[in-house]
């Protein structure tokens, strides 16, 4: 994993399900949370894209908006997020060029082609705040984005 705490991240612009662009320079008022998954329509992804849902309205307040990426299509995450009940959260498609962003992160894994499973905060700026790699099936626990949030000065 390349990507650490005080790294300046590189803007980059990929669609959501919805056929939005998604530009982390757009977002610069606001702290943002990359939330990487390895494959959509898995058990622990689906998971995890649901706690950002859940928790969307506490990140809100926190002033940090919650994007989820994985290496699928914008199309396969539109028909996923339905199938969630995701409406909130965009999930960011970093299907082409595939895993390019996490790529660029240094979080891709080359013979699976798809990413780690990764919580990444930037700030305002699009400095990197807050990192976590976590085993690839185990669920993120949405308290520690929370409580380094509601601790980070």
């Amino acid at each position: 994993m390349n990507v650490k705490v005080g790294d300046q991240l590189k803007d980059f612009t990929l669609k959501d399900q919805n056929g939005k662009d998604i530009k982390l320079s757009a977002l610069r008022d606001q702290k943002v949370l990359l939330s990487f998954h390895p494959l959509a329509w898995t058990p622990v992804c689906a998971m995890q894209m649901q706690n950002l849902e859940k928790n969307f309205d506490e990140f809100k307040k926190l002033n940090l908006v919650p994007l989820g990426f994985s290496v699928d299509s914008s199309p396969s995450k539109s028909a996923w997020a339905k199938s969630l009940g995701i409406t909130n959260v965009s999930l960011v498609s970093d299907f082409w060029p595939h895993g390019g962003e996490a790529k660029e992160l240094g979080i891709f894994r080359e013979k699976d082609g798809i990413s780690e499973r990764v919580q990444i905060i930037v700030d305002e700026a699009g400095k990197v705040i807050w990192v976590k790699l976590y085993p690839i099936h185990e669920l993120p626990d949405m308290n520690e984005v929370l409580n380094f949030l509601k601790n980070y000065k």
